[in-house]
């Protein structure tokens, strides 16, 4: 992934989306999003060549992104020593700033941070058009799916 905005060591892009469902019969609040939407939200992450690198398929809608990652073998790996040392992923400021997960600065106060911030953007982008690319390939998960969460999620 150097090659897209010079950021150097980074394995994968990270983000979260969120696959609508029906109103599921059980614990149908707990799938309810941010937006409203009953959905189930879905932890993907794409190399620098748009291969899926990891997906996490398993948590309601009303479930943040940050909790996604933490309770994910993804995280494990890193935690543990498993990945190669000094190697990221770059996620959105929704996720928590680790050594082996660089997010945004929040209010860049120098140069450098606003070119970090840049090359940031334009390197995460890859995993915002990862995803657009997999709904569009697979037009149902734009629409509602009508399925149990558990089917859903297989």
């Amino acid at each position: 992934m150097q090659g897209i905005a010079r950021f150097p060591k980074v394995i994968g892009a990270i983000d979260g989306t969120h696959i609508n469902i029906a109103s599921p019969n059980q614990h149908e609040e707990i799938y309810v999003n941010r937006k409203g939407k009953h959905s189930i939200n879905v932890q993907v992450v794409f190399d620098g060549w748009y291969n899926i690198i990891d997906v996490v398929a398993r948590w309601p809608g009303s479930v943040h992104d940050s909790r996604v990652l933490r309770e994910s073998s993804l995280n494990n790996l890193f935690e543990n020593g498993h990945m190669p040392h000094g190697f990221h992923l770059l996620g959105d400021s929704g996720y928590p700033a680790k050594r082996w997960l660089l997010t945004p600065f929040l209010a860049p106060q120098t140069q450098a941070e606003q070119a970090y911030n840049r090359s940031h953007k334009v390197t995460r982008a890859l995993v915002e058009r990862g995803i657009g690319q997999l709904k569009r390939r697979f037009g149902i998960l734009h629409r509602e799916i009508i399925l149990q969460p558990v089917k859903v999620c297989r």
